[in-house]
């Protein structure tokens, strides 16, 4: 789950750590509220979206003035905003933050993430802050340093220390950085984060540090202790597919390619999108209905790929566990019927109850294609769109 910047500045300024002050505004009247509470002379003008680049986009302006501040609140809220992660549909405004100025002597990159390969948090850091990391790492990757910290220990101002040293800081920023860094550990781990990113860091003029901007994604499955962070949620900034499998415990990510996918397992999930694409198609979706699907259940899985105009077959791969094909293949053939289903269908059932389940679908009167195994499935899914086109 991802929040918004300014959000993410709230839950980490309760942890200690230093970020800027500032307001979020729905209107233009409430930005100039919140610049003249801020006060002046320099504001930073934001918009909120759940996605990077928004400054290159033209997604955050300084301004000097109460007439500016109006003036671009006017202009931002309600704009498409493109960056190179919304892809060219963009994403639509909806509240903006307004923020106090800050003297930036230096910009630096800090983020801490789950390293999976070690277990442990990794916290990144770079001098090139500001910067894509990815652009950093590929250019210059000598300018980026990784510390993990063991959960067993926990953080220790080693950590910090190494980190501070390898950002060139010094004396007093030294002192900042062991408090900032503990304070960033500790909110990640409490908050179940999966990713906590500073770009950039800033050293004002003054020598001190500051979070000048928040990315927070957060471990949706530990979302049920975190009621404070649900709250949080901005659906508008979500696909309502994704929204409406949420409600029915679906795992769903839509995806660019015409062939829908409905799987059990995530793994069973990513080997099928993978062997779609073996066979010279793209998969249109990730949809995992999980190991206790019901009918009812299927059924919605089934509305969610077709509400995507892009899918032109689907392709149900179905491993039978604790979940029984015979209960999928009524799931199939009831949204089948219930949809008017128009493109291929390719079903490839195994496991338990199989024979009932492909019992079911051949006496459904619909124009089901069986297939025997997962590469029968993609070759035979793949050659019905190309066919149906």
């Amino acid at each position: 789950m991802n929040i918004h910047e300014y959000q993410a500045k709230q839950v980490l300024g309760s942890f200690g750590v230093p970020v800027p002050r500032g307001h979020v505004a729905f209107t233009a009247d409430e930005a100039v509220k919140a610049a003249e509470e801020l006060g002046g002379p320099v504001w930073v003008v934001k918009s909120q979206i759940h996605a990077g680049g928004r400054g290159k986009g033209g997604g955050v302006t300084v301004v000097k003035s109460i007439d500016e501040v109006r003036a671009e609140a006017t202009r931002m809220l309600g704009m498409t905003l493109v960056t190179h992660q919304t892809g060219p549909e963009g994403k639509e405004v909806g509240r903006i933050y307004v923020e106090e100025g800050s003297d930036i002597a230096r910009e630096l990159y800090l983020s801490a993430l789950v390293d999976r390969a070690t277990s442990r948090v990794s916290f990144i850091a770079s001098t090139e802050g500001g910067m894509d990391i990815e652009e950093v790492a590929e250019k210059t990757p000598e300018k980026i340093i990784t510390v993990s910290v063991d959960p067993a220990g926990g953080i220790s101002g080693h950590h910090a220390r190494q980190i501070a040293f390898a950002l060139g800081l010094e004396g007093a920023q030294v002192k900042q950085a062991n408090a900032l860094i503990a304070n960033l550990y500790k909110a990640f781990v409490e908050k179940d984060m999966s990713l906590l990113e500073i770009n950039p860091l800033v050293v004002t003029g003054a020598g001190d540090l500051i979070c000048l901007d928040a990315k927070v994604n957060f471990d949706s499955n530990a979302l049920y202790r975190q009621k404070d962070i649900v709250e949080l949620r901005d659906l508008a900034e979500e696909d309502p597919a994704e929204i409406e499998a949420s409600k029915y415990d679906l795992s769903y990510i839509k995806l660019d390619g015409k062939i829908g996918c409905m799987v059990n397992g995530a793994g069973l999930a990513m080997a099928t999108m993978d062997i779609i694409k073996l066979y010279g198609s793209e998969p249109a979706n990730f949809l995992d209905v999980g190991g206790g699907a019901t009918k009812e259940k299927v059924t919605e899985a089934f509305k969610i790929i077709l509400s995507d105009d892009s899918v032109e077959g689907i392709l149900v791969n179905i491993f039978g566990g604790i979940m029984r094909c015979d209960i999928i293949a009524e799931g199939v053939v009831a949204a089948a019927k219930e949809l008017s289903l128009e493109v291929p269908l390719v079903v490839r059932l195994e496991g338990t109850n199989v024979d009932e389940g492909k019992e079911i679908m051949a006496n459904s009167g619909l124009p089901i294609i069986a297939a025997d195994d997962l590469n029968d499935a993609a070759e035979k899914i793949v050659a019905a769109v190309k066919e149906a086109a």
